[in-house]
């Protein structure tokens, strides 16, 4: 499995790709970045990377981020372990659309997601929306109006109770709130998407309009069916995708899954 060969899904909100990823080149890692700066979202299927050749492969897209939620992998300080047990209660970790940490700063671009352990294909995927087309189906009024918008996004918006449990485990749940402003659109090659975490946002900054009403519809834009794709999980399976450009969340599931994490600035 040399060669390499993308697949976009039926709606074309990501795109699957063929490919080995224990045999890279140059060639291969470009055309992967800018496929992934097309769709958004990147999905590996077969592949058996140890934990190194993990870190390896998510080196060349920049630099690893620290996640200040959880504490990091024993032996691999950038990967972080996003674990459920058939045993827990409540929400699964990150069930809810959100894009990663947007709260922060300078918020991770990309986010890589490594299958483990995963229950039976079709329990527990992640649900991925392309915000490309969510912004493309907006109209012109509306498009003009977010062009020059600003959110403040919060560690403790809505989504934070997923984090609970997890955070319980690793002894970070004293993390205080992390606050900070990011434009609303955001343009990657020549295209524009919507960059607003609905699991993070508190308010618009520079809106002269109904904030509830405005936060109302562009979060159910946002998720609408025909942006969305659900992506079912088997063990080895790799998926990347672009926090700029694509909104994510966790299903609900009872069982045992284990993923790796890393997110690259």
């Amino acid at each position: 499995m040399n060669k390499i060969n993308f697949k976009p899904t039926t709606n074309n909100v990501g795109c699957f790709v063929e490919t080995d990823l224990k045999i890279l080149d140059r060639s291969k890692i470009k055309q992967i970045k800018l496929n992934l700066d097309n769709y958004g979202v990147l999905f590996f299927k077969d592949q058996s990377l140890t934990p190194q050749e993990y870190m390896n492969f998510s080196s060349y897209f920049g630099s690893p981020a620290k996640y200040p939620m959880l504490k990091p992998h024993n032996d691999f300080k950038h990967i972080y372990v996003i674990e459920r047990k058939k045993s827990d209660t409540g929400k699964s970790f990150g069930e809810g659309y959100h894009t990663d940490s947007q709260y922060l700063e300078n918020p991770p671009r990309y986010t890589f997601l490594q299958a483990i352990d995963v229950p039976s294909e079709g329990i527990g995927n992640t649900l991925f929306s392309n915000q490309f087309l969510a912004y493309q189906a907006l109209p012109g009024d509306l498009k003009k109006k977010i062009n020059k918008l600003k959110g403040l996004f919060s560690s403790q918006g809505k989504i934070a109770d997923t984090r609970v449990q997890r955070e319980k485990e690793h002894g970070t749940n004293g993390t205080k709130e992390i606050k900070a402003i990011h434009k609303i659109v955001q343009t990657i090659n020549g295209k524009k998407s919507i960059y607003c975490s609905p699991g993070h946002l508190i308010k618009f900054i520079n809106c002269d309009s109904n904030q509830e009403r405005l936060i109302s519809f562009l979060s159910s834009h946002q998720i609408k069916k025909e942006f969305t794709y659900s992506y079912s999980w088997k063990k080895g399976d790799i998926a990347i995708w672009s926090n700029r450009s694509m909104l994510h969340a966790a299903t609900a599931f009872n069982g045992d899954r284990k993923m790796f994490r890393i997110t690259i600035q």
